[in-house]
């Protein structure tokens, strides 16, 4: 295993987790960031900001996976394993992941779904699925997609559970400090 990789995955795919623990938590500190001259380009508040920071955070994510599979798979982005079975299981989880995800966005909005609550917006809590089923369903989703993406693409190599297992202890860290105090 390629530890000098295994850390930079690391590092790199938990400035999202951290910046997203650090804004809600400390929402005031974000918002008078998203007002500054530099930051008012992206719309000038605090949900447009956490939208560019959002993709920003997914190219990185994406990258990460995409330099993770070339080297790990020797240069390749082909599927390491060459049965469909594999392929079409991960391509199946990471349609159930995505779902889940267009599900929240479906229900919550862009400013539900990007802390609008915590910057002063009034956000409906909502009982209806995915929320029924989970408590942070965009998470899960994600974790489902992760997974899937992984499975789909290195299983049965000895790195495919890597990143999945990483990622999904962020989101679990993620869901468990994403939490207003009792």
């Amino acid at each position: 295993m390629k530890v000098w990789l295994v850390w930079t995955a690391a590092a790199l795919l938990s400035v999202e987790r951290i910046a997203y623990i650090l804004i809600w938590r400390d929402p005031a500190t974000f918002t008078s960031w998203s007002t500054r001259r530099a930051f008012a380009i992206v719309g000038g508040g605090p949900v447009d900001l956490l939208v560019v920071l959002f993709a920003s955070f997914k190219v990185i994510q994406i990258a990460v996976f995409i330099a993770w599979h070339l080297a790990f798979g020797d240069g390749t982005l082909l599927p390491y394993s060459r049965d469909p079975a594999v392929v079409a299981a991960g391509a199946f989880f990471v349609g159930l992941g995505q779902g889940l995800n267009l599900s929240v966005f479906r229900r919550l909005g862009k400013v539900g779904v990007f802390y609008g609550n915590k910057f002063g917006h009034s956000v409906s809590w909502c009982r209806k699925f995915p929320f029924t089923w989970f408590e942070h369903p965009q998470y899960v989703g994600t974790a489902l997609a992760i997974w899937g993406f992984f499975f789909a693409m290195r299983f049965p190599a000895p790195d495919w559970i890597v990143l999945p297992l990483l990622e999904s202890a962020y989101y679990a860290a993620g869901a468990r400090l994403e939490r207003d105090p009792v």
